[in-house]
């Protein structure tokens, strides 16, 4: 590619450049916290790999003085000021991480250290006025009005630990603060109705995969009155920038049943929340696409950073044009912006092939068509954020509110459920029904894992609402609660799972919206029609099931029915098939919910890629199902306990309930050795029995290649040492020997007599399983004849401790349970729990908690005025 590249030539340039697999990492989550918090932080940090198929960054940008003053006599004749923030930055790597506090700590902020500035940079003087100066705060996010006379931003004050909006004219007078409260409030942009579209925490939930809040799209007068959530997501909106239809382009994480580290792309909406869809990128892993804004006089094109992998501390990646015209998928459209250096941030199209941008302290002026970059500014206070042209421009157009607020619902249209991508092996008439799930928001995390929400599967509730029909010529219409978020599930006629939503649709109150069908190409209209069946009648209710709870619990729910019907043939005296149904616990999880998912008797997400084949997520892809009517030795369930089991599927097969469960009750035995030499490891007794008696059959080769049926006995990074597998299809794999004889079945918490450890190298005799037959070296048996061998005891004993600790920490299921502080502490500042409740003293159901903090996120209508 030429190092030189103009707006005009931008779209040729676009069109002919090879494919980009702007893929990141993906990392694979195991029931370790504090290891996978180590793996995303380093993924946050490091740069992901370049891919192979990534368009070639023009060679060396150079930094050549005088660019500026050249664009300032010319093009650019019009641009003199300019005013941008200077701040420390976050804490965290993560580019989401730099507000709030952290969730174990409310003392421990995310913001970086104290002191920020809003300035006003003169281009040709080079001369600097410090317009607001707060040693003690800090500002952020500044933009400027239509008008050029005002400058709005984010500004914690030195006293406050919160962000809010606030206003000041662009000579550093009238200050004036709009928002206020305990909330952040960030990113705001001008909206040309005179209104300020924001991301805030105003909506009240917590990072699904890490220890931080979360801010999603809100709206407000000019005055900061009439607040109100215009998202329905449960994970981050960041950056709107208006477009010049006047819609508002923003960055939407979110992970539906798929990799938490690889979906953060460009969203359009309605600036009143109508009309959501993807603009860019949804389809494709890796990268996060952030701080979006159109090129003047340059549409559909818009600049944007491109955050390796699962993206950088405060936005930092790479400078890229997007040209949307072939669709959200063609991600050959984004291709580098000549002269731009890497690591920066807060792009600025000035149009033509002049951009901003900051990095680090500095301010940089980037002409394109040089292919080089001038540093016009560097800030002697933090590094410099954010700078904005302080000059007149255009409104965008006015788009009409679409949705109403004295209404509770709205409706959406499916014209054909069978048109659409990866539908192959789908007949017209097969799906009869659309199940209705909705994700549930966190009030509070303490992991980048689901545990104990899910193993490697979903890490949000579910809530299953019930079903609507689909129609015999695929389309449905259906009327859903507003402003939440909704997944879509087609069944067919036996109600198991065809195809499932990998990311979740929402409407507005009043709003009607349409989809073409079932993850059909972005660039795609339904086809002409005179009249869908499912148009000829009011939208459907979504009708729920009767006597079974809309959000599953495993041991509350499912563990009753597999007692009743599996646990006979299924349990540590009789382990038919090397499975076990009962309810003893493991380090984590249940050995009855560990042992289902390990043998693919479940199928979920696997926190693994989006828009799967059909039949390859839920009910339809679950042997379970086919085990619950009599056919597998009698087990014939009634309806009731097979609805229960269907359900607890389809709502992303959890183990915990409650959102009270998170960061409780995880306990560890610590007796295996690690795989690695050179790993730092203290062993204890019951590691050198391991090593002694069982490692002479049972170690891992050092290259993971395990023989067929050889059982091998976990170490420390197991898991992360296979090579030739992705991460998602190591855990997939069903002969992964780390799975079958993982610590999670190896250990009982609850009988620790009955752990597998010892069971199996126990004689028969002595009640063990006498499995373990192999000679050692020197011909002696392994088998521990009774249970008053020493070694035996050895390995007893730390299991014993464990499970002593277990019965004093209590997990969720456990009678006497009571959350962690910092869930009543949120529940407490949500209004959930009264100011006075006392968790030492009160009683508190987690369920019934999780049940009231969600209802109240629910949209309430307004009276008409």
């Amino acid at each position: 590619m030429s190092t030189t590249v103009s707006i005009a030539n931008a779209l040729t340039v676009a069109r002919a450049a090879r494919p980009c697999a702007v893929a990141g990492r993906t990392l694979f989550h195991p029931p370790s916290s504090i290891l996978l918090s180590l793996l995303l932080l380093c993924a946050a940090a490091a740069p992901a790999p370049t891919p192979a198929r990534t368009p070639a960054r023009p060679a060396g940008p150079t930094p050549r003085p005088g660019l500026l003053a050249a664009a300032l006599t010319g093009p650019l004749k019009d641009l003199r000021h300019i005013v941008f923030a200077t701040r420390s930055p976050g804490h965290d790597p993560h580019w989401y991480a730099n507000f709030g506090y952290w969730s174990e700590d409310e003392n421990k902020p995310m913001y970086g250290a104290p002191g920020g500035r809003l300035c006003h940079l003169d281009l040709r003087t080079r001369a600097v006025k410090i317009l607001l100066d707060d040693p003690r705060g800090s500002v952020r996010d500044c933009t400027v009005h239509y008008d050029g006379a005002k400058v709005l931003f984010s500004y914690r004050k030195g006293d406050s630990r919160y962000y809010n909006l606030f206003e000041v004219n662009a000579d550093g007078t009238g200050l004036r603060q709009l928002t206020d409260g305990p909330w952040d409030d960030i990113e705001p942009c001008y909206l040309p109705s005179g209104e300020i579209a924001f991301c805030s925490s105003r909506s009240k939930r917590w990072v699904s995969c890490w220890f931080t809040h979360v801010a999603t799209l809100h709206r407000c007068d000019k005055d900061g009155k009439n607040l109100r959530l215009i998202s329905a997501n449960i994970e981050h909106d960041n950056t709107p920038a208006v477009m010049p239809d006047g819609r508002l382009l923003y960055t939407r994480w979110e992970y539906v049943d798929r990799s938490q580290v690889d979906y953060h792309h460009l969203w359009t909406s309605n600036p009143d929340g109508t009309r959501v869809a993807p603009w860019f990128g949804n389809m494709h892993r890796g990268t996060v696409m952030i701080d979006a804004r159109p090129v003047p006089g340059a549409a559909p094109l818009v600049a944007a950073i491109f955050s390796p992998g699962h993206g950088r501390n405060e936005h930092v990646g790479d400078l890229r044009l997007v040209n949307p015209e072939a669709g959200p998928d063609a991600t050959a459209a984004a291709v580098p912006v000549p002269g731009a250096p890497r690591d920066v941030r807060d792009p600025v199209p000035l149009g033509g092939p002049f951009y901003l941008a900051a990095r680090k302290a500095q301010l940089l002026f980037i002409d394109s068509a040089a292919g080089a970059y001038e540093v016009i500014h560097t800030t002697d206070r933090g590094e410099l954020h954010e700078p904005a042209p302080l000059a007149p421009r255009p409104r965008e157009p006015i788009v009409p509110d679409a949705s109403d607020p004295t209404q509770a619902t709205g409706r959406l249209v499916l014209a054909d459920v069978y048109t659409g991508r990866n539908m192959a092996g789908v007949r017209p008439g097969e799906i009869t029904k659309l199940l209705v799930v909705e994700a549930l928001p966190k009030p509070v995390n303490f992991s980048g894992g689901p545990e104990p929400v899910s193993w490697l599967g979903t890490f949000n509730l579910e809530r299953v609402l019930g079903t609507v029909p689909v129609e015999p010529d695929g389309s449905a219409h259906l009327e859903l609660p507003a402003n939440r978020a909704f997944i879509l599930v087609a069944l067919d006629d036996r109600d198991r799972s065809v195809k499932r939503m990998q990311s979740f649709v929402s409407v507005m109150p009043g709003e009607t919206t349409s989809c073409v069908g079932c993850h059909e190409q972005r660039t795609q209209t339904a086809r002409p029609s005179a009249n869908l069946i499912a148009l000829r009648r009011p939208a459907s209710k979504v009708e729920p099931f009767a006597d079974i709870p809309d959000v599953l619990d495993f041991p509350r729910d499912i563990q009753p029915i597999l007692d009743a019907h599996c646990a006979k043939c299924h349990n540590y005296d009789k382990p038919d098939g090397g499975i076990v149904l009962s309810a003893d616990r493991g380090p984590i999880y249940s050995h009855a919910y560990w042992m289902l998912l390990a043998s693919r008797q479940v199928a979920d997400g696997r926190n693994a890629l989006g828009n799967n084949p059909p039949r390859t997520i839920g009910t339809g892809a679950s042997p379970l199902m086919d085990k619950l009517d009599g056919a597998h030795y009698g087990a014939k369930l009634d309806a009731r306990q097979r609805r229960t089991i269907w359900m607890w599927i389809e709502s992303g097969a959890p183990y915990a309930g409650t959102y009270a469960s998170l960061g409780n009750g995880s306990v560890g035995v610590h007796m295996f050795p690690p795989s690695k030499k050179d790993q730092p490891f203290q062993p204890s007794a019951a590691t050198k029995v391991i090593e002694r008696r069982c490692y002479t059959c049972h170690a891992a080769p050092i290259d993971f290649k395990v023989p067929a049926g050889k059982v091998v006995l976990p170490a420390a990074v197991d898991r992360f040492n296979q090579p030739g597998r992705a991460p998602h299809e190591r855990i997939l794999t069903a002969d992964d020997p780390v799975i079958r004889r993982s610590r999670e079945t190896l250990f009982n918490m609850t009988r620790p007599e009955k752990s597998i450890v010892l069971l199996a190298p126990l004689a028969k005799s002595a009640g063990g399983w006498g499995v373990c037959q192999a000679k050692s070296p020197a011909g002696t048996p392994e088998v521990f004849t009774a249970t008053d061998d020493p070694d035996y005891k050895l390995l007893l004993d730390p299991i014993a401790r464990t499970k002593a600790r277990l019965d004093e920490i209590k997990r969720f299921d456990m009678p006497g349970f009571r959350p962690r502080a910092q869930y009543v502490r949120e529940m407490k500042r949500f209004g959930i729990l009264p100011p006075t409740f006392d968790p030492a003293r009160d009683a508190l159901d987690p369920y019934a908690t999780d049940q009231a903090y969600w209802r109240s996120l629910w949209w309430t209508p307004t009276r008409k005025p």
